[in-house]
């Protein structure tokens, strides 16, 4: 089966691009990727001198199940580096156009927020990391208060939280504004532990940033392995045996198994019943175990190779299956305890219209009535009768950890089928390749939703540019507007149903 069909390419002017980008939005498709490319003469195969800005575009197949692409490319001067903002068209535009500003100075205008986002305010002013030119060892300045809007009034006040929490939860900065315990608004600060892995990625061959794209967020190892290859294998023409394909898919649901199980022990512990956390945890570590069986480690990385994949053991299905029926009755259970029930009914509501315009993916848009899923809308494998798309419609904290709950369900099944039909495969090799320039998209749907990896490979065959986006990127933003009307002390069981991503953010 092949991922995407060849992509729409067009080329628009700056006075083009917002009538171009705003009808392929009128027609269904969604920005998945904003990326920022800096070309200089010389420099991997580049010939021209200036900036490239890319935006690709995703849809839903046909009726032969294949995900359409579209990517519309905007060639920048050095001399004259600026283009429009689309913001009143996507709100996903809007935050990624901030992040391509901070990164590689490109200027935007007519934004409406024409704020930093990815370099606080004690990165150096007139520094951008992922120039060409960028100092490696920058001076900072002194640490500068982060700008919220402000609201006053009689019984206002501000709650800080963070950005250092407990555990090991990354940093994250949230300020609360409150009247009483009621939330007036949320406004977060992330980033404080920017990484520079675009940039790590530069100049590396295909193979060696497979273990980088593996830790772009620790607990999605398979999903962003498996979108960076993916984009790798469009980019270079690679196809893949049907052997290797099954096991990605394999193991994308074990991956979603472990970290579902996780996730519905925490949002209940989260209302204090800490007995159903202890049995999802004793329950996570037996799938992690299997995971290391499978690929020697128990987050299941070293899975997926360049042009195929490989399992050191044959899947267990049946002890999987398991696990997923005892995770099933714990969360069952749960949900009949009436404190628990209380504290998860109608709390922290993201209405479908609100996740819709957010651009909200994975179990978060799905609890809200959006059927967005990538394994059926950009699948790389037939996964069979086996698989469904699993929604709710309140979009509230019990929405969303039923969606996980019956997943667990769906992704069980999935393993059960694709074990039995790997049974019947002979062993393959992985594909073999010749280095050559191109780009790629990889598109996977991880388990908190879809990411997508646009990598560029230069003459010599090496990584010249990769943007990875985690569906946190877009799930992040709707978190403020699920608050509304929730009192401070429900945050912690809002935000672990949300559970986005720090670092893959």
């Amino acid at each position: 089966m092949a991922r995407l069909r060849a992509p729409l390419v067009l080329a628009p002017t700056r006075d083009e691009v917002a009538g171009v980008v705003g009808g392929l939005l009128r027609d269904g498709w969604r920005l998945a990727v904003l990326a920022a490319n800096e070309d200089v003469p010389g420099r991997r195969g580049a010939t021209t001198d200036g900036f490239r800005i890319v935006y690709a575009f995703l849809r839903a197949g046909g009726p032969d199940g294949l995900g359409e692409r579209a990517e519309v490319t905007l060639t920048l001067t050095r001399e004259d580096a600026w283009y429009p903002s689309l913001a009143s068209l996507s709100f996903s535009s809007e935050r990624f156009e901030r992040e391509v500003r901070d990164l590689f100075g490109i200027a935007v205008h007519d934004h409406p927020q024409p704020y930093r986002l990815t370099r606080h305010h004690n990165w150096p002013t007139g520094y951008y990391p992922m120039r060409s030119d960028a100092d490696p060892a920058p001076v900072f300045d002194a640490n500068h208060p982060f700008p919220f809007v402000e609201i006053s009034g009689d019984g206002v006040y501000e709650i800080p939280v963070g950005p250092i929490h407990a555990g090991l939860i990354e940093p994250g900065h949230f300020r609360f504004t409150v009247v009483g315990e009621s939330i007036l608004q949320m406004r977060f600060r992330l980033w404080f532990m920017h990484r520079g892995l675009e940039k790590l990625f530069e100049g590396r061959s295909p193979q060696a940033g497979i273990a980088l794209a593996e830790r772009i967020s620790g607990d999605t190892a398979v999903g962003h392995g498996l979108a960076y290859v993916l984009a790798v294998e469009d980019a270079a023409g690679i196809v893949v045996d049907e052997r290797s394909r099954m096991i990605r898919a394999l193991l994308l649901e074990l991956e979603r198994l472990y970290n579902h199980v996780g996730d519905l022990g925490a949002i209940v512990n989260d209302v204090g019943y800490g007995i159903a956390k202890s049995h999802c945890d004793a329950l996570k570590e037996e799938l992690l175990r299997h995971n290391k069986r499978l690929t020697g480690h128990r987050l299941l990385r070293g899975g997926v190779l360049l042009g195929g994949a490989r399992l050191l053991a044959a899947p267990e299905a049946s002890l999987v299956c398991q696990i997923a029926d005892r995770a099933d009755e714990v969360a069952r259970v749960a949900l009949e305890h009436p404190i628990v029930d209380n504290r998860v009914v109608d709390q922290a509501i993201l209405p479908r219209e609100t996740a819709v315009a957010f651009g909200a993916l994975g179990y978060v848009a799905r609890a809200s009535g959006v059927v967005t899923d990538a394994r059926a809308e950009h699948p790389f494998v037939d996964l069979g009768e086996h698989f469904q798309v699993v929604t709710e419609r309140v979009g509230d904290v019990r929405a969303r950890f039923e969606v996980r709950r019956r997943e667990l369900a769906v992704s069980a099944r999935l393993v059960a089928d694709l074990t039995e039909r790997l049974a019947s495969l002979p062993e393959t090799a992985p594909a073999d390749w010749t280095p050559h320039a191109g780009a790629g998209l990889g598109v996977v749907e991880g388990w908190r939703g879809t990411i997508v990896h646009r990598v560029e490979l230069d003459a010599d065959g090496l990584v010249a540019r990769l943007k990875p986006v985690d569906p946190s990127f877009f799930n992040w933003p709707a978190i403020g507007p699920a608050l509304t009307d929730t009192i401070v002390p429900d945050f912690p069981l809002c935000n672990k149903s949300f559970n986005a991503s720090y670092a893959g953010n």
